[in-house]
């Protein structure tokens, strides 16, 4: 079912913030923060690319921009800056996200060119007040998502269309090397946004495929669920019990006739009754 029929040229960045009980997400090229909340559908505008956060408070949001992470005031909109992301290159911009069991919040960035810039991307991680890089040379940095131990970390770079996790120490940092998690090549599927349900399994959204796929905490493939828009592009948890999942999409790149075909691309569904999710971590400032 539809959950938002605003139109997002690339939606992405869905969270569900367990405090305010509400789902935003973003439009990153359109440069936009989307919520519906007691008085309805809400928009902030930016005036950089943004695209995904964690929450700090029930009224303040940890954001990823085009340059730095900021904390931003919901009903202020006043901005801090945090820290700057890869200052003096203003070739790339940030992408996937999602804050950790430990209240880290790792942060993926990528070329603005997107696979014409290859190896441009990187994952970082910001943790009570330092910025350290994991990992370089990715291209489209995706599927950032965590074990609900808070054991293990999972990511991908879409263009390789594999899925990889690593192990993490007690306080979140990675532990080990990036191993195999799925490899969808031979599908012909491209990773995007996943997010992790409190079996452990790890739902991933498949970029061109239209649903949301699930996989065993050993990477096996259990079962998918279709979205009415091809390009899906990051899901969550959320709802009063954490049992809909909420999945974002995208129209970049699509033409007249594409839309024609797929007129719901770029809206915000919502899938009750898929599994129990977890509610996402507070970050740690």
């Amino acid at each position: 079912m539809i959950y938002d029929p605003r139109p997002c040229e690339l939606g992405e960045g869905a969270l569900w913030h367990p405090e305010r009980r509400q789902l935003f997400w973003f439009d990153i090229l359109g440069k936009k923060l989307h919520t519906v909340g007691r008085e309805g559908p809400q928009t902030w505008s930016f005036v950089e690319l943004v695209s995904a956060a964690g929450w700090v408070t029930r009224d303040h949001l940890l954001i990823a921009g085009e340059r730095d992470l900021f904390l931003f005031e919901l009903e202020s909109e006043e901005i801090e800056t945090l820290v700057e992301l890869e200052p003096g290159n203003p070739r790339t911009r940030s992408n996937d996200g999602r804050a950790d069991r430990q209240g880290g919040f790792w942060i993926g960035t990528m070329g603005k060119r997107g696979g014409d810039d290859p190896g441009a991307g990187s994952i970082y991680r910001w943790y009570r007040g330092e910025l350290r890089k994991l990992f370089g040379g990715l291209t489209i940095p995706n599927s950032i998502c965590f074990a609900p131990d808070g054991r293990t970390a999972y990511f991908a770079d879409t263009v390789m269309q594999k899925i990889n996790r690593v192990a993490l120490d007690a306080d979140g940092w990675p532990s080990g090397d990036p191993e195999l998690f799925v490899d969808l090549a031979a599908e012909g599927l491209f990773p995007d946004g996943a997010t992790v349900d409190a079996a452990g399994n790890l739902w991933s959204a498949q970029w061109g495929a239209g649903r949301v796929a699930c996989y065993s905490p050993a990477g096996e493939f259990l079962r998918a669920v279709l979205v009415d828009a091809p390009q899906t592009s990051c899901p969550a948890f959320g709802g009063p019990d954490f049992t809909t999942l909420f999945v974002t999409t995208a129209r970049e790149h699509m033409d007249a006739a594409a839309l024609v075909r797929a007129p719901l691309s770029g809206q915000t569904f919502a899938l009750p009754d898929i599994a129990a999710g977890l509610p996402e971590p507070r970050v740690i400032l």
